[in-house]
């Protein structure tokens, strides 16, 4: 499949959850290796809902206590090998703030997804340097407004109604989250699956197959 410019056209299905810092990583490599081919293809990029803790408390639990409680000993060097992660894709993690229930920010990229896939893929990257690099809350109305508004979407009306886009991401999250058992997971042009936070060169391969099963 060619687009008018020639080149092979990828649609990637991205599931995800904005409190995932694999989703996170996994991303900056998808930008590596797409910033690496796009001379050979039009990219198409859109997210879906998936939900680590369902139950998460909406009004958010300190971020480092949380791990300690879920994690237990092991949360120390997760964190630590986090850092590193991040220090490679020259990030500096940050665990401090409130982590908690994640839903506003996914009703948030199903509205920016209305108003141009770009500005949704564009409001992932602000929703994840907030939260990961910067120590904001997910949960918090202020930060998800002001997220959107650094990639052109007026968001405060639509947060307004905590029944906006809740429908919609209900059904995304049956559709796309429901077969699978982590994120981030990636779906190129409906048939080839990758997961994980991927090495770009692994993305690039993950190209080539997916366009050469759609041709």
């Amino acid at each position: 499949m060619a687009t008018n410019s020639g080149k092979k056209f990828i649609r990637i299905d991205i599931s995800s959850d904005t409190v995932c810092p694999w989703c996170f990583v996994g991303k900056k490599n998808l930008d590596k290796a797409i910033a690496l081919t796009n001379d050979q293809y039009d990219f198409e990029i859109k997210w879906h809902p998936f939900l680590l803790n369902p139950s998460a408390p909406k009004e958010g639990v300190n971020k480092k206590d949380y791990y300690r409680n879920k994690f237990g000993p092991r949360s120390e060097q997760m964190m630590s090998k986090m850092s590193e992660v991040f220090k490679g894709l020259g990030l500096e993690y940050n665990m401090s703030g409130l982590t908690g229930s994640s839903l506003d920010s996914h009703r948030l990229l199903y509205f920016a997804g209305q108003q141009g896939l770009d500005k949704q893929n564009n409001l992932a990257e602000e929703l994840f340097l907030g939260y990961f690099t910067q120590g904001r809350y997910i949960g918090d109305r202020e930060f998800l407004i002001e997220a959107a508004t650094k990639v052109g979407v007026g968001a405060a009306n639509f947060l307004e109604d905590p029944n906006n886009g809740l429908k919609e991401v209900n059904e995304e999250l049956q559709q796309y989250s429901s077969n699978i058992s982590g994120v981030p997971h990636f779906v190129l042009n409906g048939k080839y699956q990758l997961s994980g936070g991927q090495p770009p060169e692994s993305f690039i391969q993950a190209f080539r197959a997916a366009s050469n099963v759609a041709a």
